[in-house]
């Protein structure tokens, strides 16, 4: 049920305030005494909103906003921020203090993931890139950098937005590669429609990065296009543009 545009999230029952539970029972006091670990999601949300409001407790905010998403924190990531603000208590301040957390923790998940790790084929191209884009509702063009041993190097995000050849330029993508002395990097971007099907588009970009890369001495290994729960290896389809140690060794 909707009013005002907010999602009614009252119950019959009277409202119990975080400071009127026993301090062992409090999010803030239970996450320093057994770590963050320990608390339900609701718990952690309720302390990344930090305040309930007159008429609902900093908890029923805090389930009004699970609630509201099926429970799912990727779907309150892949929404704009404005879809929170529906939730009574969570104006844009708060909406966006929950996207920004969420970031966070989707980009450390990534961090913790990549460090050193052996690129083989082009499945350990998705499983690095796969948690970090195929939930987000915009396009992004990545550029993972290996060394000789084709261990991860580096992550470069080159653009956000609508992927055309007017926004990924070569300078932006071998800019930063020739720096970290690259010796082969790969492409990876996402499909928000999660189809991950290169698109006529996707071809052409690929092929000038290709040619700009055998021009600097670096090696495009592979262009991967994440989607929804799968992915599409140019290298595996058959479409990457053809050259001396293309692909994985």
């Amino acid at each position: 049920m909707k009013k005002n545009n907010k999602l009614d999230i009252s119950t019959s029952r009277p409202i119990l305030r975080v400071h009127e539970l026993p301090p062992s029972e409090r999010p803030r006091e239970r996450l320093t005494s057994h770590g963050a670990s320990r608390l339900s999601t609701v718990e952690l949300m309720s302390i990344v909103v930090g305040a309930g409001s007159r008429r609902y407790s900093t908890l029923a905010v805090a389930h009004g906003i699970l609630a509201s998403h099926g429970g799912s924190l990727r779907r309150i990531v892949a929404e704009p921020v404005s879809v929170l603000t529906k939730v009574p208590g969570i104006g844009r301040a708060r909406a966006s203090v929950i996207h920004a957390a969420l970031e966070l923790g989707r980009r450390m998940m990534h961090e913790t993931r990549q460090e050193g790790m052996l690129v083989q084929r082009p499945f350990d191209v998705y499983r690095l890139y796969g948690p970090l884009l195929e939930d987000l509702p915009v396009e992004e063009f990545h550029v993972a950098v290996l060394d000789a041993q084709q261990r991860f190097q580096r992550d470069i995000l080159v653009s956000r937005g609508i992927l055309n050849s007017s926004l990924v330029h070569a300078r932006e993508v071998f800019r930063e590669a020739i720096l970290e002395r690259a010796a082969s990097v790969v492409l990876i971007h996402n499909h928000p429609s999660g189809d991950p099907n290169p698109s006529r588009d996707d071809q052409h970009i690929t092929h000038e990065l290709v040619l700009a890369g055998d021009l600097l001495g670096i090696l495009v290994r592979d262009h991967v296009v994440v989607g929804r729960g799968r992915y599409v290896s140019f290298v595996e389809s058959g479409i990457m543009p053809a050259g001396d140690r293309r692909g994985f060794s």
